[in-house]
């Protein structure tokens, strides 16, 4: 892929992190999932239904699509930490985001996974604020990365958003919407 195209695909860079996580590391992107929902609201405000219905890069999902998606994975990701913390490091199980993005429920109009995703936020942020250092050293087993601690969960969550919201807004920029 062209140096253009990664930076279309990944406007604020892939997560990375290594070294040890702080507090004030969780602090922040526990912020930052709590943020979201209004982020992703003022990301398309305003945008018409043709705009919503165009993809983010060429290959890519629509901002619609993209929307919906991030719905779908914080819901995912909420129910792995819900089972890291009451199980011993559960295997995961994945599923196929494209196909996901392609049945009925994603030509829905967006408020309706806009409002589901304040409200799966709000309770998220609930739990995550109330995690200990013992709780956010959980694990869970992702077939396709291993062990995954529910600290480094949270931070590549707190990126996912951004990531995803930067779809819009950059996709808006060269588009001059």
């Amino acid at each position: 892929m062209n140096r253009e195209m990664e930076k279309v695909k990944y406007p604020i860079g892939e997560f990375s992190h290594t070294g040890p996580i702080t507090s004030a590391m969780i602090s922040a992107w526990i912020d930052e999932i709590a943020a979201l929902p209004d982020e992703m609201r003022a990301a398309i405000r305003d945008l018409t239904p043709e705009q919503l219905d165009t993809p983010y890069r060429p290959g890519g999902w629509t901002l619609r699509q993209v929307v919906h998606h991030v719905a779908d994975s914080h819901l995912n990701s909420y129910v792995r930490f819900k089972w890291a913390l009451t199980e011993d490091r559960p295997a995961i199980k994945t599923y196929f985001e494209e196909r996901w993005a392609e049945l009925p429920d994603y030509r829905e109009p967006l408020e309706l996974s806009l409002d589901f995703l304040e409200l799966l936020h709000k309770r998220w942020v609930v739990l995550l604020r109330s995690l200990d250092e013992a709780a956010l050293s959980r694990e869970f087993v992702h077939p396709d990365s291993g062990l995954v601690s529910l600290a480094k969960n949270v931070g590549i969550y707190a990126w996912h958003g951004r990531h995803h919201v930067a779809h819009i807004t950059t996709l808006r920029e060269r588009m001059g919407w």
